[in-house]
């Protein structure tokens, strides 16, 4: 356990929750920026459930404030109950997330401040069962940090297969209105006497449908209800409010008639007696004939005998105004059919350029090809075994950086030039994964990089990734579970404790937890599912300390000091122990080696090699560690290669073909 570190309590609509030896910004998530946040999920209990949808407002603690501020309207949102462990949804952001927008929310009587005023208003994309916690935990597996408590922020991968497993058990569609909210509007006037019995019988009939809709609503917001008879009332909310908005549809026609007269009865307008009652029929298009047959459909259900003059002058300006609705429709469906034609114009257009690159891409690649070929001819077309060799990537000769790769075989003692990367690359970091080499981050000596490449041993080619989200070098990277990390580092002002995480499957790298300090210059390795990182540079004084991360933790532990401060090491895993070799102490290379056994817990010295070095590269090849090149001190930059074995110690193997080389990445397949 690192030590000072304190448990960091945090509370989600009334539900306690604990991240041990964590700070807070990474306990309440994950850090996503705004452009890689998916969705979000929110909390709550079967006491606060109620509130969540009566109000349409969803809350978090203060502290989870650091994400729901990127929350735009439109985003998916999710609704997780503590209470019985299901996942509810599909909602989206009806507004954007905001402080204290209910700043009295959740609480008994509105006489506190509430505890979750991290908020946003929502609205229902999709009403659907709710899904219980053995169904979604697969999709966020990820975001779990704690057997039964997970990262309330989505990536848009995660966010996609949670709105399609949520879809596939749909039980209504559109925006969920419950019932008691709905405000109804009355006609202050009242109406004429022919009419009045009609209107009380709406009325009457309406208001029992709203006493219905509050003891529903209140049944549904009771604690005791059990959560399958709140998803009943949901979906029976659904079908009311869809079934009123029929009813609304139909009736709007009548209403506005209805508004219309009252206001021309109380301006009490005389008209002539002689002046022709009934429009000419004759004169009327479609839809003036639509409105009067409602209209004369309407007074015979009123037994009302024959309508005034002022109703046929209202139908009249009704009439006029479904001509100018019309007449807006037909421009706004010419304007729809224009950007259409335009929208098809771009669509050829991109089909064009797309062909016009592809011209150009295989006139380079038959340049590339032909490059390639006479490099390889000029290597006496070598063919080395890939099992007894190991890549050698970038670095410095002492007078140029360099953006070469070689394959190098040190039971041959020879070395075959490869395919160059698209840039020269220093300081790097170099990980294997799935057969196949990403190199990331480093820099030309003046600028760092936040640039990855991948390079196919089989193609010989080399394909952009991806980029880091930082520029930076001298960092570590690993290989594990299908995804790549990228650890600490710096960028020549500022070390870094923070870890990227690049998943294959969403194709971009994802900040995660990061270590608990920071590291320039530091080395890590793989080994039996769990990542290893040593020494270091902190900002004020090279390290000691190691500490290590396993992802079915999400955490990084402190484990045993070294017994030597080191800075621009090496770190190899052979026969299930680590090796930390050479590397700077502070005060000068060093040749020292430590060996690490995580049965034990404790380093060891082992056998010095035999010169002392730092910012050299180290592979293991047929149980064996390679050491190559690096800086002795000074400018004095090394050409030789060191071999170690168990039970032989180190040998040097007297090479020319290496060259003189530090800062360079070495890796094996």
């Amino acid at each position: 356990m690192g030590a000072g570190r304190k448990t960091q309590i945090f509370y989600v609509n009334g539900t306690q929750s604990f991240v041990p030896n964590s700070p807070v910004s990474s306990a309440c998530g994950r850090n996503l920026r705004k452009d890689q946040l998916g969705g979000v999920i929110f909390g709550c209990k079967n006491a606060t459930i109620k509130e969540c949808l009566s109000k349409q407002l969803f809350g978090l603690p203060a502290q989870h404030f650091s994400y729901v501020k990127n929350i735009d309207p439109g985003l998916p949102l999710f609704l997780f109950n503590y209470s019985d462990r299901k996942l509810h949804g599909i909602f989206e952001a009806a507004s954007k997330g905001q402080m204290s927008i209910d700043p009295y929310g959740w609480t008994a009587d509105g006489s506190e401040r509430t505890q979750y005023p991290a908020q946003v208003q929502v609205c229902v994309r999709l009403q659907c069962q709710p899904l219980s916690e053995d169904k979604f935990r697969p999709v966020i597996a990820d975001n779990y940090y704690l057997s039964n408590h997970f990262w309330f922020e989505l990536d848009h991968g995660q966010t996609r297969k949670l709105i399609s497993l949520l879809a596939s058990s749909a039980i209504g569609p559109g925006t969920y209105i419950p019932q008691n909210t709905m405000k109804w509007k009355t006609v202050s006037r009242s109406l004429p006497s022919h009419e009045t019995s009609v209107e009380d019988e709406a009325f009457k009939k309406l208001t029992s449908e709203v006493e219905q809709s509050t003891q529903s609503t209140s049944r549904y917001h009771s604690p005791e209800v059990a959560s399958m008879d709140a998803d009943r009332d949901i979906q029976r909310d659904f079908q009311v409010v869809s079934t009123e908005a029929e009813q609304d549809e139909k009736s709007l026609v009548l209403m506005k008639l209805k508004e219309l007269a009252l206001n021309r009865e109380s301006q009490n307008i005389s008209f002539s007696d002689d002046v022709k009652d009934t429009p000419d029929e004759n004169n009327l298009d479609s839809a003036e004939k639509g409105c009067l047959e409602a209209l004369t459909g309407l007074e015979k259900r009123e037994e009302c005998p024959s309508p005034p003059f002022e109703y046929q002058c209202i139908i009249v300006q009704l009439m006029q105004e479904v001509k100018e609705l019309t007449a807006f429709k037909e421009t706004q469906t010419q304007k729809c059919r224009y950007l259409e034609q335009k929208l098809v114009d771009a669509e050829l257009e991109i089909h064009d350029l797309k062909d016009r690159c592809t011209i150009l891409e295989s006139a380079c690649n038959l340049s590339l090809e032909h490059e390639e070929k006479t490099v390889i001819q000029s290597s006496d077309q070598q063919h080395l075994d890939l099992k007894e060799s190991l890549y050698l990537i970038g670095g410095y000769d002492g007078e140029s950086f360099l953006a070469s790769m070689d394959l190098y075989c040190p039971s041959l003692n020879v070395m075959k030039p490869l395919r160059s990367m698209s840039s020269v690359r220093s300081y790097a970091s170099t990980v294997q994964l799935n057969g196949e080499l990403y190199v990331f981050g480093g820099g030309n000596g003046s600028i760092w990089y936040d640039t990855v490449e991948s390079y196919s041993p089989i193609c010989d080619k080399w394909t952009l990734c991806p980029s880091l989200n930082q520029k930076k070098g001298s960092l570590a990277g690993a290989g594990l579970s299908n995804k790549i990390f990228a650890i600490g580092g710096g960028n020549g002002i500022d070390c870094y404790s923070e870890v990227e995480m690049l998943d294959l499957d969403i194709g971009r790298w994802i900040y995660i937890r990061s270590m608990l300090e920071k590291r320039f210059a530091l080395a890590a390795v793989e080994s039996n599912g769990v990542i290893y990182v040593t020494g270091g540079f902190d900002g004020n004084d090279y390290l000691q300390s190691a500490e290590r991360y396993d992802p079915r933790e999400h955490r990084w532990t402190k484990i045993a000091n070294m017994n030597t401060k080191r800075g621009c090491h090496s770190l190899v895993a052979l026969n299930d122990k680590l090796y930390a070799l050479g590397g700077f102490d502070g005060d000068a290379m060093v040749p020292s080696v430590e060996v690490f056994d995580p049965r034990l817990e404790t380093w060891m010295m082992g056998k010095p090699m035999n010169h002392p070095r730092g910012y050299s590269a180290a592979s293991v090849v047929n149980d064996s560690i390679y050491v190559i090149g690096g800086v002795k001190f000074g400018e004095n930059i090394l050409d030789n290669v060191e071999n170690y074995k168990e039970g032989q110690g180190w040998q040097e193997i007297c090479t020319t073909v290496v060259g003189k080389r530090c800062f360079l990445s070495a890796i094996s397949l």
